[in-house]
Parts: structure tokens; sequence; C-alpha cells
């Protein structure tokens, strides 16, 4: 992880411990990043409890009740399955704040409608969920870099 993403995970930490909130994360295309930049920040364990790594739809479906439907009619990269992420991550960990991704990261997977390194967030932030699209550029490893930064950074806004 670079230092950005470790201060983002610091200053995480300090508005969440001063909410007396906690985090979850549901993570698919980051494959556990943005919990493992959040645990790298001593003291996390007050305001982090668990996270999911939902990499296949099935599992979104089994661990995090995302619907059949919104993944056959929409796609594992959409803001439909982002915000049933977020939100079923939410209510499983029963925490104020939970943040969700699925995205293409390449080099391949992508498509002219979903190019690769499209990524959806979705947040839930004390009952309200909202998703965002973003397009990075880069190989893999940037695109999921990049994503985990700006899943940081927006939560932080939005908190």
């Amino acid at each position: 992880m670079n230092h950005e993403i470790d201060q983002l995970s610091a200053l995480l930490g300090q508005k969440l411990l001063a909410k007396n909130w906690t985090v979850t994360c549901a993570e698919s295309c980051t494959g556990g990043g943005i919990g493992y930049a959040i645990t790298s920040i001593s003291g996390s364990s007050t305001w982090f409890k668990q996270a999911y790594i939902t990499y296949s739809n099935e599992a979104k479906q089994q661990l995090l009740g995302v619907s059949a439907q919104t993944l056959n009619d929409f796609g594992a990269v959409s803001e439909q399955t982002v915000l049933e992420m977020a939100a079923g991550a939410a209510k499983l960990a029963q925490a104020e704040l939970a943040v969700a991704v699925s995205g293409i990261a390449g080099p391949d997977g992508g498509s002219a409608e979903k190019p690769v390194g499209t990524v959806w967030f979705g947040f839930y932030v004390d009952g309200k969920v909202t998703a965002l699209k973003q397009l990075f550029k880069g190989n893999r490893q940037q695109v999921r870099e990049k994503s985990i930064e700006f899943c940081l950074s927006k939560v932080l806004k939005m908190i």
C-alpha cells in the first residue's frame, strides 16, 4: 500500500472513533485491499469488525444477499450490485458504514460497455445507500490501488 492510502485509513479510523461507528467492506475486484488498508492501522479493531471478499457472483448472493435477478439483469459490475453489496454488508456486520466495490481490473474482462478500469463503488452511510462509478487507467495493480484510494477518500468526505 502507498503512503496516501495509509494516511486515508488512519483518518478514517479517527473519524469513526469520534462518531463511535464501525465500518465494513464488501470487496470484489480489490480482493480485500480495502480491509487490508484499514486493518494496517493500529487500533483498528475498535472500529472494524469484519469484511467480505465476494469475488464470484455466487459469493455476492450467498454472503451479501445480492439478488440473482440483479446480477442477471445488470451484471456484477453495476450500480445495482454495489448498492446491494453495501446494504448487505452493513446489515450483516451491524455497521453504520459500509463500502462496496466491484469492477474490472484487467487486463481481460472488459467490453465496449464496461471497459477495463470500470469500477463501481457502493456506500452505506448511517442508513443511506449511494453509488458512484469511476474509470481508472493503468494495469491491474494500478486499477486496484486507485480503487482503494478513491474509496477511502470518498467515504471520508461522506461522513
